[in-house]
């Protein structure tokens, strides 16, 4: 069943069951090797793009006989890689001619699935780094190379682990597809619904209450949903319309609901599952990394935060009625266990478990919740799902990972009572959420997959060390302008490039730069994901901007520049990292100049909003605004005074404007 509610195609409904099924069972029980298990997830990626989308990228309702046999030969080709896996192992660099065509074939099929499915920009990169790998030995000394022939590079980017079956597609196929199908069954289990309510009755009522329920449902679905675009699409349907309504203009309410989807990126646990590839790619705990983006993550939600509030009131914008607010509190009663499975995540990654064990736990947990809450209401036991989920959590936490057979047991009792009941709803939310998390997969997946090639590239001809020493050269002078260089270049390559292939590729380029001009690792890896991040709302591409166009019904453009005013924390904040690495918890110092940092961070951003609106307890001058953005410009900067000097016109500007704000009161009152 498709989201509208009509029933897809059955091959590819079945296929994408199929899909769910294969990552859950190797998830779960890890059958197969992981060689394997890679080969077989880029195959059904294959098969499902070309059952959905056409020769030109537009979506088909039914496959074309076409689409149908290359999906087929897809499936086949990955079946190879399994029938003769320990002969592949022997001749590990010596290709037979069923290798050439199927490495070769296959290699073909993923460009053209990437094209047909998120247009030509990250195929053209990729096709750019394959034409530096055959042809690097022509270019100038700089950039020269010994050159490679076709059959290494074919041998390297389809029968190796540092092609298309590299790093980005095992975590693909292991975590970032355990999570997104963890965020499809929530949704499918009504979270949305209880964001939203929870957001509405929370802050709907206050100044500018709309678009700071635009915030925090955006930001708070963006834990489970890692997808920013998607999430623009999803809750914009909801956030940008009652903006509207309440008087902000439509270039605004878009770019909120682009930068507040986009920040489910950055916020953990699952970051848009990039967490995950950056503690792979770097072997840093995952803990850790989701501990260095903690901070970050609630100063840019802050950021929005206070941008719709100064905005709401510099346009005199009032919130919802508060009769027509939904009590926050009634519907966390009604609805609590809906956050059962993500606290039991949250606690899971932060004891030890694995985030493969962690995200298993979470997905089968939410399945027992849909289907033990639907056997629940018609026994009539309402304290039966209560005291369920506590004995499982116990069962859970005694038995480690013997939880997840366990569970598997527990949800095909439940299932055989649902049966037995006729309940083919509530089987169906289950069905459909397997479906639904096969589909939000393909974008991300087959990103992966492609992105491999220029990783492949990358270690087979040392690119990586060229541009690294271009930076680091132009760091020995001034550390400042390598950062300003590897931001504009995060900024180009994500143009058009989903944020976890755009980290990849730059994490491989820029970053090893930055950590040998004494970055500190985690703070490195993280300035090029924020801008990564950033791109998506970065004109002249803008992809959650323009999502978020044909509902605003506002130029994309427009909503793209508004999207950037909004989300300054989002450049401010990697900067100051650098400088401060306290922001990110890195570093020798102790709690003192940690807090010291986040005030500051504060300070700045609150500044520089102050200063892009206009507004803070009244208009602001021109030269109030600039001076504002000024002292934020210091803040960010922790060299010689620059603290001091930005402190104390902090202080001036606001004292000032606070006490003429108190006597404009006083005159009223008069």
């Amino acid at each position: 069943m498709s989201s509208t509610g009509t029933r897809p195609h059955a091959l590819i409904f079945y296929g994408a069951l199929a899909f769910s099924l294969f990552q859950i069972i190797t998830a779960a029980f890890s059958p197969l090797s992981t060689t394997v298990v890679r080969a077989i997830h880029v195959g059904f990626l294959l098969f499902l793009v070309y059952q959905l989308y056409g020769a030109r990228g537009q979506s088909l309702s039914r496959p074309s006989i076409w689409g149908s046999l290359l999906g087929g030969v897809a499936l086949l080709f990955a079946g190879y890689h399994w029938w003769f896996e320990a002969e592949l192992i022997y001749r590990a660099g010596e290709m037979n001619q069923a290798d050439w065509l199927i490495g070769g074939v296959t290699l073909l099929m993923v460009f053209d699935a990437a094209r047909r499915l998120m247009g030509w920009a990250l195929p053209l990169i990729c096709l750019i780094f394959v034409g530096y790998a055959l042809g690097g030995q022509h270019l100038p000394d700089a950039l020269m190379h010994r050159g490679y022939g076709l059959d290494q590079l074919v041998s390297q980017l389809a029968f190796s682990t540092e092609g298309i079956y590299g790093t980005p597609t095992y975590v693909s196929s292991s975590y970032i597809f355990l999570f997104i199908l963890f965020g499809a069954f929530l949704e499918q289990a009504g979270m949305l619904k209880l964001f939203n309510d929870v957001a509405i009755g929370s802050v709907g009522h206050t100044r500018g209450g709309p678009a700071k329920v635009s915030v925090l449902s955006s930001g708070m679905m963006g834990t489970i949903n890692g997808s920013g675009v998607a999430n623009v699409v999803s809750t914009g349907q909801f956030t940008i319309p009652l903006m509207k309504k309440f008087g902000y203009k439509a270039d605004f309410a878009g770019a909120v609901e682009a930068t507040s989807s986009m920040g489910g990126q950055i916020m953990p646990p699952v970051m848009g599952a990039v967490a995950f590839i950056m503690a792979e790619t770097i072997n840093v705990p995952y803990v850790d990394i989701t501990k260095a983006a903690l901070i970050p993550a609630v100063l840019y939600f802050f950021t929005v935060f206070l941008m719709v509030h100064l905005e709401a009131g510099r346009a005199g914008l009032n919130g919802l009625p508060k009769a027509e607010c939904p009590n926050p509190l009634a519907a966390l009663r009604q609805r609590w266990y809906l956050l059962l499975p993500l606290v039991a995540l949250v606690v899971m990654l932060f004891s030890g478990f694995t985030p493969l064990f962690a995200g298993m736990m979470g997905l089968a947990l939410t399945t027992v919740l849909i289907m033990a809450n639907g056997v629940a209401t018609h026994l009539g036991a309402r304290g039966l799902r209560y005291g369920f989920w506590i004995a499982l959590g116990l069962a859970c936490a005694t038995f480690n990972q013997f939880g997840i057979t366990a569970i598997f047991v527990v949800v095909a009792v439940l299932a055989v009572l649902l049966l037995v009941k006729r309940e083919q709803d509530i089987l169906g939310t289950v069905v459909n959420a397997l479906y639904q998390g096969a589909l939000h997969a393909l974008p991300v997946g087959v990103a992966c997959a492609l992105v491999g090639i220029i990783i492949g590239v990358i270690s087979l001809t040392g690119a990586a060390t060229i541009v690294a020493g271009y930076i680091i050269q132009l760091g020995e002078h001034s550390l400042l302008l390598s950062l300003v260089l590897t931001m504009f270049t995060c900024l180009v390559l994500g143009m058009g490039i989903p944020t976890i292939p755009n980290y990849i590729i730059t994490s491989s380029i820029a970053a090893p730069a930055l950590l040998e001009l004494g970055v500190p690792l985690i703070v490195s890896h993280m300035f090029v994901f924020y801008f990564g991040i950033m791109a998506d709302l970065t004109p002249p591409v803008a992809l959650a901007a323009f999502a978020a166009s044909p509902i605003a019904k506002a130029s994309g453009l427009k909503i793209g520049i508004r999207s950037l005013q909004i989300a300054i924390a989002g450049f401010i904040v990697p900067y100051m990292a650098v400088y401060s690495p306290e922001l990110m918890l890195q570093g020798d110092a102790g709690t003192l100049a940690t807090l010291f940092v986040v005030f500051k961070a504060l300070l700045a951003v609150s500044l520089w909003g102050m200063g892009a609106i206009g507004f803070w307890l009244n208009p602001l001058a021109w030269w109030e605004r600039m001076t504002m953005i000024a002292a934020a410009a210091l803040l960010v900067f922790s060299l010689p005074m620059t603290d001091e000097v930005g402190l104390i016109l902090s202080a001036l500007l606001l004292g000032r404007h606070w006490l003429h704000n108190r006597r404009r009161q006083k005159l009223a009152v008069a």
